[in-house]
């Protein structure tokens, strides 16, 4: 199964589990035929986000670093660089309870981390 139609799959899968949900972004692979499909069966608006033209090197492409910093920190949690579940079940156990580690860690910070916070005015 390829890539496109395993997305088609995920959107149908999406559209009937999650029907607030109303726009998706998607790597550039997925741009053409699959973003008319969505739109006319599904009424799912799917952006492909893409890499800006004449760029050279590593580029941060929009909205895409969310899940690449998210999939990044899923992997510092030991069992989630393998898959060593049975079940389905237990591998999304698995990545909620890492991600609540994640979350967990953020919130009880000693100090918050700069540009998170209102600045203070200095009082006098």
């Amino acid at each position: 199964m390829t890539d496109r139609d395993a997305a088609r799959e995920l959107l149908w899968r999406l559209r009937l589990t999650q029907p607030q949900i109303t726009q998706v972004w998607a790597d550039s692979a997925y741009a053409g035929q699959l973003v008319t499909w969505a739109d006319d069966r599904l009424w799912l608006t799917l952006r492909a986000m893409s890499r800006p033209k004449n760029a050279k090197g590593f580029v941060v492409v929009p909205r895409r670093w969310k899940v690449e910093r998210t999939l990044g920190r899923l992997m510092n949690a030991r069992r989630s660089v393998r898959d060593y579940e049975r079940l389905p079940q237990h591998s999304e156990a698995h990545l909620t309870w890492a991600l609540i580690t994640v979350m967990t860690r953020r919130l009880t910070r000693k100090k918050p981390v700069p540009g998170w916070t209102k600045k203070q005015t200095p009082t006098g």
